[in-house]
C-alpha cells in the first residue's frame, strides 16, 4: 500500500491539488475559460427553459461535460508538452485524441439541448 496521508487530511489535500488544477487551467487555457463562460452562460438558460430536475440535470451536465472534457484535454497537452517540442507520432496522436474528448462533449451538448428543447 502506497505511504500518505489518510482520512479527512487525503481528501483535504485532493480537494486542495484539484483547486491548484482549475486555477491552471483557469490561468493558463483560453478554451477552458471559453468553455467555463459557455457553462455560466447555459446554466441560467437551462434553468429557465428547463421544465424539470431532470431537463436541469441533462442541459447542465452536458455543459459541465465540455468543461471536464477540456480539463482532460489540456492536462494530456501539458503532459505531452512537458516531454518535448520535437514533432512525434505519439505525440500528435495523443493531442488529437484529447482535442477529440473536447469535440465529442461539444456534439454531446448540442444534442442533449436539441432533444431536451426541440424534439
Amino acid at each position: 500500500m502506497k505511504p500518505g496521508a489518510t482520512g479527512l487530511t487525503r481528501i483535504l489535500r485532493a480537494a486542495g491539488y484539484s483547486w491548484q488544477g482549475l486555477k491552471a487551467a483557469f490561468r493558463f487555457e483560453a478554451a477552458f475559460r471559453q468553455d467555463l463562460a459557455l457553462l455560466l452562460v447555459l446554466t441560467p438558460l437551462a434553468l429557465w427553459l428547463g421544465e424539470d430536475g431532470a431537463d436541469y440535470a441533462l442541459l447542465i451536465g452536458s455543459a459541465v461535460l465540455v468543461v471536464l472534457a477540456e480539463l482532460i484535454n489540456s492536462a494530456i497537452e501539458a503532459v505531452v508538452d512537458r516531454i518535448g517540442d520535437e514533432p512525434h507520432e505519439l505525440s500528435a496522436r495523443a493531442k488529437d485524441m484529447g482535442s477529440a474528448v473536447v469535440f465529442v462533449a461539444l456534439v454531446n451538448l448540442v444534442m442533449v439541448w436539441f432533444f431536451v428543447l426541440v424534439y
